[in-house]
């Protein structure tokens, strides 16, 4: 017997500093499970979305990149602590958009926080494998640090909705840089409840943009923006890569294009070269001198 009650429908939003905004275009599409089941409208961006989302990723920089690396690794803990406690979301967005069993999309869920958690460790650890004491010949102390690139475009993979996203966003923000996230176009909303759950962490507004809709036509203006410093390419197919590997050239940013994306396991141990991938090595010299006859030296 019915109690009555009517359905109440999720409506997705997009996540652009800290809100959760419509597309300014007003425009929908459709999302579907595996089956072709009607799953829920997303919001498809536009490039004035776009715009905005690097307008708030650059206004979020100075604060997040100037945190201190253990305090980046506090907020990113506190995030994992969300996702764990949205887990039985997370679980049904997930088979429903990858076509899982319910065990199978849990143990891909549990695998996304882990690894989540993976990265919040790193974040005052990776400066000791990226900086170095170097060499020099002559009275001088030569010391190299790694920085944040700046604003990153990162395309999420289309086929891993959940877990290769978590993997290709936590490892830009944990090395202090900002991030413009265009999601999966045919599995965005496990991408759109992530912005939910970074808007309730202690994640600052900004730091972390989530976009949804055609991945070529929000990708385009974000390739060829003045004001965006790297762009992960994962989510993009062959042609279109190379068409922004083009456009990005046009102000030198920083560029990452996997060599294989459809056929990653995302559950395999990441490594580091995502860390990596959008730093930048400041060199800083210093003089010494020698102290008396004795050629000792400071």
């Amino acid at each position: 017997m019915s109690d009555g009650r009517l359905s109440v429908f999720k409506t997705y939003k997009l996540y652009v500093g800290g809100k959760f905004p419509r597309s300014e275009s007003g425009r929908v599409y459709e999302v579907s499970d595996s089956k072709g089941k009607w799953l829920a409208n997303a919001p498809q961006s536009s490039r004035k979305d776009a715009r905005d989302a690097v307008v708030a990723a650059r206004k979020a920089f100075g604060g997040w990149s100037g945190a201190t690396a253990y305090n980046r690794g506090q907020v990113l803990y506190r995030v994992a602590e969300m996702l764990e406690g949205r887990r039985e979301q997370f679980v049904r967005e997930v088979a429903e958009a990858e076509g899982l069993s319910k065990s199978k999309a849990a143990a891909v869920v549990d695998a996304a926080v882990d690894r989540w958690v993976w990265y919040a460790g790193w974040t005052d650890k990776i400066g000791q494998i990226t900086g170095a004491v170097n060499p020099v010949a002559g009275p001088f102390l030569n010391l190299s640090t790694s920085e944040p690139t700046g604003v990153v475009t990162v395309l999420a993979p289309q086929a891993s909705s959940f877990l290769g996203l978590v993997s290709v966003v936590a490892p830009v923000i944990a090395t202090g840089n900002t991030a413009v996230v265009i999601a999966s176009a045919d599995a965005p909303l496990p991408a759109l409840s992530l912005g939910e759950v970074l808007a309730t962490s202690d994640l600052p507004g900004g730091v972390v943009n989530i976009l949804s809709g055609k991945t070529a036509e929000i990708a385009a203006p974000l390739a060829s923006h003045q004001d965006v410093n790297g762009i992960d390419l994962t989510g993009a197919d062959a042609d279109l890569a190379k068409e922004l590997e083009i456009a990005a050239a046009d102000n030198l940013k920083r560029v990452h294009r996997p060599k294989a994306v459809d056929g990653t396991d995302w559950s395999a141990d990441p490594g580091t070269h995502r860390l990596t991938a959008f730093l930048e090595t400041k060199t800083v010299w210093h003089p010494t001198g020698a102290l008396g006859v004795s050629g000792s030296s400071y």
